[in-house]
């Protein structure tokens, strides 16, 4: 495996660029790592990129790992030119906010991947964050990985770490690096989405309690929204990977497509899942809307059962209180206890018959 690699590598004609030059050096705050590997293992020692490059241009099959957390445009510019990186890639890369995608530009390839983290909450509001998302841009050229992240989360360390342990796997050249970011960045979605079908479950109990104070469709609209945060960042992922998988390119070794196969699969799994909890989120809404009718059509009839009942009164008050003279029973001593006996009468009556309808 590591021949065929080496045999592609020895393919693809280098752009022959100018490492002495000292008014390249792209080295600032935003570089997180340089590192040399020669067949899997690390070398020992940071160095500047120059140096860097031309150690692993040495050997066949050496590659340079640079990383870098949200470079501004000038920091980039140097280490663009030195590697000869293709200016529209470049653009995107400073500008950040990229959709999803894998381009090839002459001898590399520029991928672009979008991190997801899952914001942790005491309890889900219709204001809550619950997904909060970065970018991981990755050129791949025959000796050298870029990796610029932007964001506050989507670390590297652990994929180099776990790259550094596995010197197989890591000997297979920088693909095998853009195939471990790829791995780690769908890894993070599955992690994302499950926590967020812990907030679906939980909204769900809520809609479906006795407690009216729980039905609350901001709290719906919020976790719709955050799934659609999560969406944008891995349904445009779909086809780059399949890309990747199923093309055949320059740097892409047919064992590393396997591998590229088994993270689209991962994908195509958590698009599912996620396309499964937009529909279920539509359920809850509408069942959420439908619980609001009711309630208001059972408050309609409270309303209406009072009304009945005080109509009852009113029309009897209503009627003598018109101050006539020569009225039935109006001079009469019992006249008064009848009325109000009547009153009593008919409204417990009203009262008892809506009860018995289940109005009250």
């Amino acid at each position: 495996m590591i021949s065929n690699l080496r045999q592609a590598v020895r393919r693809t004609p280098r752009r022959t660029v100018d490492l002495s030059h000292p008014a390249r050096s792209p080295l600032g705050s935003s570089v997180v790592n340089c590192v040399v590997y020669r067949d899997g293992v690390r070398q020992h020692g940071d160095c500047p990129a120059e140096e860097a490059l031309r150690r692993a241009r040495k050997s066949v099959g050496d590659f340079v790992w640079i990383g870098l957390h949200e470079p501004t445009q000038e920091e980039f510019a140097g280490l663009a030119e030195l590697f000869g990186l293709h200016p529209l890639a470049v653009e995107d890369t400073v500008q950040a906010h990229q959709r999803p995608k894998v381009e090839q530009y002459d001898d590399t390839l520029f991928a672009v991947f979008k991190t997801v983290r899952y914001v942790e909450h005491p309890e889900l509001t219709a204001t809550s964050e619950v997904v909060d998302t970065g970018e991981i841009m990755v050129f791949t050229g025959p000796d050298f990985v870029i990796t610029i992240r932007h964001g506050r989360h989507g670390s590297l360390g652990p994929v180099r770490e776990a790259l550094e342990d596995t010197t197989e796997q890591l000997a297979k050249g920088p693909t095998a690096v853009l195939h471990a970011i790829a791995d780690h960045v769908v890894d993070d979605y599955l992690a994302v989405a499950d926590n967020v079908q812990y907030d679906i479950d939980a909204v769900e109990s809520a809609v479906f309690t006795e407690d009216v104070g729980y039905r609350d469709a901001g709290r719906i609209y919020q976790l719709k929204r955050e799934l659609l945060e999560l969406k944008r960042a891995v349904a445009p992922l779909d086809r780059p990977l399949r890309r990747l998988a199923a093309q055949s390119m320059p740097l892409i070794a047919s064992d590393i497509r396997a591998y590229f196969r088994d993270v689209s699969d991962n994908l195509e799994r958590i698009t599912e899942q996620i396309t499964s909890f937009d529909a279920l989120l539509d359920s809850i809404l509408q069942a959420h809307l439908a619980q609001v009718t009711v309630a208001q059509n059972e408050d309609m009839r409270k309303i209406t059962a009072w009304a009945a009942i005080i109509a009852v009164p009113t029309m009897v008050c209503g009627i003598y209180g018109m101050n006539f003279d020569h009225m039935p029973e109006l001079r009469w001593t019992y006249g008064y206890p009848m009325a109000m006996g009547v009153i009593a009468v008919a409204c417990f009556l009203i009262h008892r018959g809506f009860r018995r309808n289940g109005w009250l």
